[in-house]
């Protein structure tokens, strides 16, 4: 088995893609109605709900969730914090340095989804 996509509905195709075309650097391809980001591992699906709903009418609700977050591995974190300001309007978390070494912030995308955007803790070498 193979994870293929994380998908987020949306009533707002064109916008949430342009967002995330912005926060990613990512080419999207598809159409109005549904596009997809491809990453080295994953792909990131932005769908109508119509599309949806042709599958199961119902199924999903664009701007309900609360319990999923998106994860980007950056290589700085406070670089992207600066880069984003002009496009992101909601900054849930400053960057900040976790408790287990990994420096991280959190912001929503229109539809109020939660993304963090991580840097990896590198181990500095010993002289």
């Amino acid at each position: 088995m193979k994870l293929a996509h994380a998908r987020i509905v949306t009533n707002d195709v064109p916008g949430l893609t342009r967002f995330y075309q912005e926060v990613t650097g990512m080419t999207p391809v598809g159409d109005e109605r549904y596009v997809e980001f491809h990453g080295a591992e994953l792909a990131l699906a932005i769908s109508s709900r119509q599309v949806i709903d042709l599958h199961s009418a119902g199924a999903a609700t664009p701007q309900a969730n609360r319990s999923m977050i998106l994860d980007f591995e950056v290589e700085d974190v406070d670089a992207e914090r600066l880069r984003l300001q002009a496009i992101v309007a909601e900054f849930v978390m400053e960057p900040k340095t976790q408790p287990w070494g990994n420096r991280s912030m959190l912001f929503r995308d229109p539809d109020g989804n939660l993304i963090n955007m991580f840097a990896v803790a590198r181990a500095t070498a010993k002289a």
